[in-house]
């Protein structure tokens, strides 16, 4: 894979994000400074071994409000660990890598999984993820629509 060096984009608190490697094409984040790691609402989430190797297969509802429309995914685990919700409620989580679109680019991202299909926004992007590539705006939001063909960084 090819690197391509930028300078941060500029973009709003919420944004349309595609995931490739999960075979979504987008789902809106809300972007979580205060989240070191970044996290996708899943459901149904399941363990199983491939070739010697922790992975997992799981739902998600990419869509805010509805549940009807369900994409099922699988990822290798790459670890487990420990994350305290804001709520200030520790629990345990898959942890996978995958590659995120946003602002015609490109880069992987570890993410969580948890099973919290209630929550408004199907995905938090979290401080980690944004190092480097993005600057945040406040008081904007869905700057970056499109979906695209992406630089990959």
């Amino acid at each position: 894979m090819q690197e391509f060096h930028h300078d941060p984009v500029l973009i709003g608190w919420r944004e349309r994000i595609g995931l490739p490697g999960l075979d979504i094409p987008h789902v809106t984040a809300k972007i979580d400074t205060g989240a070191r790691t970044s996290c996708l609402h899943t459901f149904a989430i399941e363990e199983f071994q491939q070739d010697g190797t922790t992975w997992v297969r799981f739902g998600v509802h990419p869509y805010r409000r509805n549940t009807n429309h369900e994409v099922w995914c699988e990822a290798p685990v790459i670890d487990e660990r420990t994350v305290r919700a804001s709520s200030g409620h520790e629990m345990e989580r898959y942890v996978i890598k995958t590659q995120i679109e946003l602002a015609e680019l490109t880069w992987t991202i570890e993410m969580s999984l948890a099973s919290r299909d209630d929550m408004e926004y199907r995905m938090l992007l979290g401080r980690t993820a944004l190092q480097g590539h993005c600057i945040i705006d406040p008081e904007q939001s869905y700057r970056h629509n499109s979906t695209r063909r992406r630089r990959t960084r």
